[in-house]
């Protein structure tokens, strides 16, 4: 059953909590990039894919991979909130023996459908996936999440001419465009600008949204659904740390884990944003 905008603006709310008490607790991590594609994973995985957490590895499930593997705090935080593992895991990650790595790896059980780690990697798979689903003459689809700094590697532009030559129309990139990236402003670092007419000169459906926008967000999810014999590639204008006001739009907390008084200062700010407030 579909939720509501309330409904899904307090999972998205309950996951940014459990990201900053996870990251806390780890010492290590990346809260920025993690916060901020929250929404995006909240409209995935509570009213877009056909997924099953009793059946995480049920054979057409669709398929989701996150490329840019750094923010998987957000994704294990995810498929808790959705029901794939108990939320008292997540207080493990980055720990030794723990199932929740600081990148994530390939674990069905939990709902992760990739290893990841290298940026520009999990594109490839990706396209991969989705050309299996055709040759199978399968009906899933494959998300796949990248970052706009990930975009300077070659890696993501090889597997965007492949996806156009081989018509994945199951196939949907969400690319996070927070405009910073390890150590500052993309912009700075390697500029991409412009965006959209890059990856339209390379043929694939492009769409513009507000990242933290759910309307917005489930109807370009739903032009990609009917967009016939290419890739769509769905470029979300996020804020990094979203949520957190210490956080938001600043680069130096790409891969800053809060301390105690941040990570009171960060509830403090994410209980203000409660639907029952």
């Amino acid at each position: 059953m579909l939720l509501e905008i309330s409904e899904l603006q307090q999972k998205a709310n309950n996951i940014r909590k459990s990201i900053v008490n996870m990251l806390y607790a780890a010492g290590s991590g990346h809260p920025g990039g993690s916060l901020g594609i929250t929404d995006l994973l909240t409209a995935l995985y509570f009213n877009e894919m056909r997924i099953n957490p009793k059946d995480p590895d049920m054979p057409d499930r669709d398929r989701f991979v996150l490329s840019g593997a750094h923010m998987v705090p957000a994704l294990y935080a995810t498929l808790a909130e959705a029901g794939f593992f108990p939320k008292e895991e997540l207080i493990t990650l980055r720990k030794f023996g723990s199932r929740l790595q600081g990148h994530c790896v390939r674990n069905l059980e939990l709902g992760v459908e990739t290893t990841g780690g290298s940026l520009g990697q999990g594109v490839s798979i990706a396209c991969g996936m989705a050309l299996a689903a055709k040759l199978d003459k399968k009906e899933r689809r494959v998300y796949c999440l990248l970052g706009d700094g990930e975009s300077n590697e070659g890696s993501v532009w090889e597997a965007a001419m492949f996806g156009h030559k081989y018509q994945l129309d199951n196939l949907v990139f969400i690319l996070d465009r927070n405009q910073i990236q390890l150590s500052g402003s993309s912009n700075d670092i390697m500029p991409m600008d412009p965006m959209d007419a890059k990856w339209q000169a390379f043929n694939w459906e492009v769409i513009t949204v507000a990242g933290h926008k759910f309307e917005e967000i489930f109807a370009a999810l739903q032009k990609a659904r009917e967009t016939k014999n290419c890739p769509t590639i769905i470029i979300a204008n996020t804020i990094a740390g979203k949520g957190v006001s210490f956080m938001e739009g600043k680069w130096q907390w790409h891969g800053k884990t809060p301390n105690a008084e941040e990570l009171n200062i960060a509830l403090a700010d994410l209980n203000k944003l409660d639907a029952t407030n």
